[in-house]
């Protein structure tokens, strides 16, 4: 599971290396999913994030990954591509590396981007061969050349300071204290100066872009129901189990002492639940799990094969009310789980599932709006790309080399509860879940 303070230090970083617009509209041109909208639950840290800024945030991250996938880098656990013929990773760059209407990206920050986004996508840099740099490289450029258009676009679009200091002061308390805050800042090579610079630049194109698509993404109830009966195969559900859960985390590797001394706290929990304390309230005082104080512990409805084995058999094993009797051991931790609700199989209804339908359908027309509006830029800008051109990568030119002593995916891949539905792979949609 990721760490709160590591996701903090995602959003400051990419904040500085790819500005937010930037990284927005490059999740948002990618070419949206023809599978029905799936349910998630709020599972993890970004949930809680509801601000502009922090949704743009996320979109930074979602296109980090689709840069990673851009890249063809995959796990160090799993098969790396080698692409044939790039025996060396050293790639010369001109500077500038292209120009936007006559402002440059310089070949430092288009080097900064990339190391800041293989950073944070915990890649290994000296993998990467030199056409996958180069994929990587016209990736990043593509963001920076889109802020340039953006940036241009919504010079006039007016955002007060009082806003800006409104989303820092929401940032900040994602902190325990100020002080964290500051040495986060920083470690990321911030002043709190060029951190609000940043912010408010890209509030101001985040404004701007929504004010693009406001009335494009219209969907009414007929658009739903026609997609819900076109789709219906997609909606049938598995049995499912509604769960809650306080997390007691156990690094790997962690001595004897503490391995006790975490399962004596969840036995602790149990004792506690079981005379009658509100689970959700013990989930905010004693879980361990990120986003566990938005939350209250809660994992909204799941399949078995979302959770980690040992977490799933004693969900499903539960009788819906109780808590469990004795602490649950994953790979995590020592879970403490009450079961609430439990549906059989089945197809969810078009009433279940419609908020998420008409999410799903106004995402589609959104991203189209974004990829249209930036097409209309592009023609209307003169851009200049002094990148060499990237390799056609296909199914003939990969040669997939097994890493030393891998045998394929490790049991240590298995999702965590809080990372069951974080994923960007569509599954079936869960009945009742909320959008």
């Amino acid at each position: 599971m990721k760490s709160h303070k590591n996701l903090i230090l995602l959003k400051l970083t990419i904040a500085v290396a790819i500005p937010l617009s930037a990284s927005l509209l490059q999740a948002q041109v990618t070419t949206p999913s023809s599978a029905p909208p799936v349910s998630a639950p709020p599972l993890t840290t970004q949930a809680s994030t509801t601000s502009t800024t922090g949704k743009a945030l996320i979109k930074a991250k979602e296109a980090v990954a689709a840069a990673k996938e851009k890249l063809g880098v995959h796990k160090s656990n799993t098969v790396e591509p080698q692409i044939k013929g790039a025996s060396s990773s050293v790639i010369a760059l001109k500077d500038p590396v292209a120009i936007v209407d006559g402002v440059k990206i310089s070949k430092a920050d288009l080097e900064k981007a990339f190391k800041e986004a293989v950073a944070s996508s915990n890649m290994n840099p000296a993998t990467l061969t030199a056409d996958q740099k180069i994929q990587g490289y016209h990736q990043i450029l593509d963001a920076l050349i889109m802020e340039k258009l953006v940036d241009k676009k919504s010079t006039e679009t007016e955002i007060s300071d009082a806003d800006v200091n409104t989303e820092i002061e929401k940032i900040k308390k994602q902190f325990p204290t100020t002080d964290a805050f500051n040495a986060e800042l920083k470690k990321s090579d911030q002043t709190i100066e060029k951190f609000t610079a940043n912010l408010k630049k890209s509030m101001r194109q985040t404004k701007w872009m929504k004010s693009q698509i406001q009335g494009k993404d219209v969907v009414t109830d007929a658009d739903a129901q026609k997609f819900y009966n076109e789709n219906i195969t997609q909606f049938a559900n598995p049995d499912m189990v509604k769960a809650s859960h306080i997390l007691f985390l156990v690094p790997q590797g962690a001595p004897d002492s503490v391995v006790t001394a975490k399962e004596q706290a969840a036995k602790a929990a149990i004792t506690r639940a079981k005379k009658g304390e509100d689970f959700s309230k013990l989930a905010v005082e004693l879980s361990e799990e990120p986003g566990a104080k938005e939350r209250g512990g809660d994992l909204g409805f799941f399949s078995k094969n979302q959770m980690v084995p040992e977490f799933a058999t004693a969900a499903f094993n539960q009788k819906v009310g109780s808590v469990s009797d004795t602490p649950v051991k994953t790979k995590f931790g020592f879970h403490v789980i009450k079961v609430s609700e439990k549906k059989p199989a089945g197809t969810a209804s078009f009433n279940e599932v419609k908020a998420n339908i008409i999410a799903y359908l106004q995402n589609q027309k959104r991203r189209a709006a974004f990829k249209a509006e930036m097409q209309q830029l592009r023609q209307a800008a003169k851009i200049e790309n002094f990148l060499p051109a990237p390799a056609v990568i296909t199914p003939a030119t990969i040669k997939p080399t097994p890493a030393p002593g891998n045998t394929g995916v490790k049991a240590s891949d298995a999702k965590s509860p809080s990372e069951s539905s974080s994923g960007n792979a569509p599954a079936a949609p869960v009945n009742g879940a909320k959008s």
